[in-house]
């Protein structure tokens, strides 16, 4: 038998994301036949009451994406129970102890991070952190590198490293992972994935929605925190870590901190050349007017909204090849892509027109795939040869022209199946968030100690003209299609 607990089982997340991931693989047959699902939080509504309320949000999801199974249902329904909680008290999961037995459980706290130690600490003490148990923790832990180790402190006083699963949804996106088969399945690209051939790599996660009435949390965290330490600095890590020896857990994550320890320090002298921070003011995006981060929050803040960075890797495959990162609320579109930007031939036979570099680009958001852009000659009778580029879609599920995709499926589905197994490969270890704390720490002191304040951008652009100067004065420039 096996147990999934919830902690913080009728919040955003749970209700959101991971009910929802937990129907779609119930319908696929890919969860355990034996897998009880238990909902805990503080609320005293009944087990009914919250089944209902389960169904009330995964029905919608499921018919939007795959539809609305109700033998399906039916199967998840009879694993769902529910049972109020305080999470902090042992004596409160006594009775969740009781209802899970001897069973192999994996508890996932969908909860405020603040509130972990105390969580982790209760559970040693009511049976809920034996040698069969596992825990999944939602990000951000901490806050910077002295909080995470306070709380990762007491987390590791009730779970050994191995039984402890760092999530980050990110690693769960299939076009995430299909960079690994990219790079590592294909002897076409990692001979040239060096600064022998790759000039430089971006990486861009924009939204386009606000703050709005989450600025409590983001004020204290700011772009910085909530998304560069976590999501960019992961896919950072999977573009330049080197060949791991195998894709057993550690090797993969042994390859990924070496990356991150080989991360050139950002000092004080240098954060305004290597750095950009940015709030939004009103403007307009998609059509509509908005207003101010300042006006979301009600005061002034020097919360920044938008952060970009020049990363150097200081190691003999990337010397002298820059990582562009960018992340910003309020920006001109929604997307997420990894660009990796070709050095151009270093000669042009061709006279008139110009050749483009090759460029590789991994989508994760709006859509996913992955795209090559290579120099084609232009069809036509000219007496010169015509170059022109092309893009071709190098992204699963295009084998036929009028075939349909297969589902975009919830990142957490590929993650709550790893943890359920006890597969860490996708999750992030100790010394992996150590390491990018530290990092990050290194910029949000250079921040302080040159007073470095957010420069306003209008909402609906993407960010402080200096960001466009990060790469200009180096001559080069965003992949921005609006351009």
């Amino acid at each position: 038998m096996a147990a999934l607990i919830l902690f913080g089982g009728g919040g955003d997340l749970a209700m959101r994301m991971l009910l929802p991931s937990l129907y779609f693989l119930d319908h696929d047959g890919l969860l355990p036949d034996d897998l009880k699902i238990i909902g805990a939080a503080r609320s005293s509504e009944s087990a009914e009451d919250y089944v209902a309320k389960v169904r009330e949000a995964v029905k919608p999801r499921a018919e939007a994406d795959d539809g609305w199974d109700e033998a399906s249902w039916a199967r998840m329904k009879s694993r769902l129970d529910y049972l109020a909680v305080d999470a902090t008290d042992p004596a409160s999961l006594a009775p969740l102890k009781a209802r899970c037995g001897d069973d192999d459980v994996t508890s996932f706290l969908a909860v405020s991070p603040s509130l972990y130690g105390r969580i982790v600490t209760a559970m040693k003490a009511a049976g809920l952190a034996e040698k069969n148990c596992r825990i999944v923790l939602e990000k951000p832990v901490g806050r910077d590198l002295e909080s995470f180790r306070e709380i990762d402190d007491a987390v590791a006083h009730a779970f050994d490293e191995r039984q402890v699963f760092r999530i980050d949804h990110y690693l769960g996106k299939e076009t995430v992972q299909n960079l690994i088969a990219l790079r590592f399945g294909n002897t076409i690209f990692e001979p040239l994935w060096n600064n022998l051939t790759v000039d430089h790599v971006q990486i861009t996660v924009g939204e386009t929605v606000g703050v709005g009435d989450r600025w409590p949390y983001y004020d204290e965290y700011g772009a910085l925190r909530d998304m560069l330490q976590n999501h960019m600095l992961q896919l950072l890590c999977l573009v330049a870590m080197e060949p791991p020896s195998d894709l057993d857990p550690d090797s993969v994550r042994n390859e990924k901190v070496k990356v991150l320890r080989s991360l050139r320090p950002v000092t004080p002298e240098e954060v305004e050349r290597v750095t950009v921070r940015g709030q939004y003011v009103a403007g307009q995006v998609e059509g509509q007017s908005v207003q101010s981060y300042d006006e979301e929050r009600g005061q002034p803040s020097d919360t920044e909204t938008f952060v970009a960075v020049r990363a150097d890797i200081d190691n003999w495959r990337w010397a002298g090849v820059p990582f562009f990162m960018r992340t910003g609320k309020r920006l001109r579109e929604k997307r997420t892509e990894i660009v990796i930007q070709f050095k151009p031939v270093p000669h042009s036979i061709f006279g008139h027109g110009e050749v483009s570099a090759n460029r590789l680009i991994i989508e994760l958001q709006p859509e996913e795939d992955i795209s090559l852009t290579v120099m084609n000659k232009k069809p036509g009778l000219d007496q010169r040869m015509q170059l022109q580029p092309i893009k071709m879609s190098l992204s699963w599920g295009q084998d036929g022209k009028d075939a349909a995709p297969p589902r975009r499926r919830i990142a957490y589905e590929r993650l709550l199946l790893d943890a359920l197994k006890g597969d860490s490969t996708l999750f992030v270890r100790r010394d992996e968030a150590e390491q990018a704390w530290k990092w990050v720490d290194e910029v949000s002191d250079a921040w302080d100690g040159a007073r470095f304040r957010p420069l306003d951008y209008a909402a609906g652009t993407w960010g402080p003209e200096t960001a466009d100067l990060l790469l200009s004065r180096t001559g080069r420039r965003w992949n921005t299609r609006d351009e």
